[in-house]
């Protein structure tokens, strides 16, 4: 499953509030239906033109990481009972935006941000969801700039121009295809961008400390678990055909990219799901 493609993520920056204001923009319609089961169809969660939401299929949990800008594995993601990440916590969901909530010249960011707002109140009025922020100290992971500078390729579109395009939150420009297995592979991204969607496959949070900003193309490969385990297998095969001998560890795919992950313990902001129920009636 690539999660940012839903995600987004996993990717700007985090413009998350624990409940949304009531002068947010919001969705006019919604309606949310559990998923059947033996239906084998989804869709990916993704604004429409005109601000048409819709999602099939994909565990609420997916859409609570989406509408507050954290990874969906993040460990940053805490406090959610389990039916949230099972069969049984899928819906299928469609909305329409209200007039005026997504005006036509947002920037790129500004639109990610009036998305998960509107994400965030549907969320809280169907779901009842709470959602709030806790700073703890904790072991982390710092992305920063190597010792030779970064490494990164310019992309071809500017930010005004992502601002013209629809999809998944965040606009089409900051999404990335892949994972772990299949690596990185994002045409117009940000640093923060690939930090938050990499930290689906982190065993602490990872931040950005770099600094840089702009718009990258990145095209990486895979990379081996973090968390320990059994050598792979003599012939093994990781999900893009290399030999799982020679898939490098996380630290190099960053170092590629004239980055580095540092080991420290420091703050880092936490989401904490104090409550959440099965949603209300359409």
């Amino acid at each position: 499953m690539n999660y940012r493609v839903f995600c987004v993520a996993v990717l700007l920056a985090s413009a998350a509030w624990a409940q949304a204001p009531s002068t947010a923009p919001a969705f006019e319609v919604v309606s949310v239906k559990p998923h059947r089961l033996d239906d084998g169809q989804r869709a990916l969660p993704q604004f429409l033109p005109g601000g048409r939401f819709v999602s099939r299929g994909i565990p609420l949990a997916f859409l609570i990481s989406l509408a507050y800008g954290v990874g969906f594995q993040s460990p940053r993601l805490v406090g959610s009972p389990d039916w949230i990440r099972s069969p049984q916590g899928t819906y299928d969901i469609e909305a329409t935006a209200a007039e005026g909530a997504l005006p036509a010249g947002l920037s790129g960011k500004e639109r990610a941000a009036r998305e998960r707002q509107m994400l965030q109140a549907l969320l809280a009025g169907r779901f009842h969801l709470k959602v709030r922020r806790e700073t703890r100290d904790l072991p982390l992971y710092a992305v920063v700039v190597g010792k030779g500078g970064p490494k990164l390729e310019k992309a071809k579109v500017t930010e005004q121009e992502c601002a013209a395009k629809t999809g998944a939150i965040g606009a089409a420009c900051h999404t990335i295809m892949g994972g772990r297995g299949r690596g990185l592979h994002g045409e117009a991204v940000t640093v923060g961008d690939i930090v938050e969607y990499v930290e689906n496959w982190t065993d602490r949070p990872l931040i950005d400390r770099t600094g840089i900003s702009g718009l990258f193309n990145v095209q990486t490969t895979g990379w081996i678990d973090l968390q320990p385990g059994p050598a792979a297998a003599p012939g093994a095969k990781a999900e893009d055909g290399s030999d799982m001998v020679d898939i490098p560890s996380l630290f190099t795919v960053f170092q590629r990219l004239g980055l580095k992950m540092e080991a420290l313990k420091g703050p880092v902001e936490v989401f904490v799901i104090d409550h959440v129920e099965q949603p209300s009636a359409n």
